[in-house]
């Protein structure tokens, strides 16, 4: 049985957890709110060049870009988006594992990784995929950079013929408490579901297909942008809930600890005035 000051150092060391765990919740709370803002702050573009691209790619075949060719081989290429850090609950676990189910049946030698964030890199390290990138603790200002670089990899490959498919996987922020997997076709880009199809008469200058071409790299950019927004909103919110959660099982454990602190001592107490009474009864 554990004495009384062994108890009295594990109630101050969760103590001292609890704390940790409070002010971690609240960081989180703080970046969350940060991370809300800049979503809101990309989606109208996004909308606006979604709207954009479909208007364009209707009044083209699909023939006249590769970029929205299928192709039947299984040469694929993952764009995995994850967090630098832990402490996020099963946020970075939950995705891999999607991942892995997802691609599991197709050989190794045809599947290739680009990680984005180091929980990712770690869990895939390990296996035999080929990570053709690893970008870890990325500042915010170097964001877009690290997408042009994926993207024009990506593209340079599919249409080199070295990839037949691209995928993007990310977990996508729904509320403070559910954070939903994600995976993605990136290309071939597939059809765009728009509220209200243009259907105007437009003459472009230069040409549709000229204006496309140009702007298909920014709207792959764009949706790997916007993705990694919202996974960064999504692990703090996790972050936020799993310490949270974390705070409160530290302040279950100090009860307990406390309770059973209260009890040893008083039986201990009770055991010392036994001791005196028994003595004073043999006298």
């Amino acid at each position: 049985m554990a004495s009384l000051k062994d108890i009295r150092k594990r109630i101050d060391s969760v103590k001292k957890t609890q704390k940790t765990t409070s002010a971690m919740n609240m960081v989180s709370a703080a970046k969350l709110k940060r991370a809300e803002n800049n979503i809101r702050s990309a989606i109208p573009y996004s909308d606006k060049l979604k709207e954009v691209v479909s208007s364009l790619r209707s009044r083209l075949s699909d023939e006249e870009n590769p970029l929205f060719q299928e192709k039947d081989g299984e040469k694929t290429a993952v764009i995995l988006i994850t967090s630098d850090r832990g402490l996020c609950g099963g946020f970075n676990t939950n995705l891999c594992k999607r991942v892995l189910e997802q691609f599991g049946d197709i050989p190794t030698e045809r599947l290739t990784m680009t990680m984005i964030g180091r929980k990712g890199f770690d869990y895939f390290k390990r296996r035999s995929y080929e990570i053709l990138g690893n970008f870890q603790e990325t500042r915010p200002e170097d964001q877009i950079n690290v997408v042009r670089e994926v993207i024009s990899q990506c593209i340079r490959r599919y249409e080199n013929g070295e990839l037949d498919k691209v995928y993007l996987a990310y977990n996508h922020y729904r509320s403070v408490i559910s954070q939903k997997p994600v995976i993605e076709q990136l290309i071939p880009i597939p059809k765009i579901e728009t509220e209200s199809p243009d259907e105007r008469e437009v003459s472009f200058e230069p040409s549709p297909e000229a204006i496309l071409d140009r702007l298909l790299d920014k709207f792959l950019e764009n949706r790997v942008y916007v993705s990694w927004l919202d996974s960064n909103a999504g692990e703090h919110a996790a972050r936020m809930t799993a310490m949270d959660s974390a705070t409160k099982n530290a302040g279950d454990m100090i009860d307990k600890l406390q309770l059973t602190y209260n009890r040893t001592r008083q039986a201990a107490i009770t055991t010392e005035l036994i001791e005196i009474i028994s003595g004073a009864e043999s006298m």
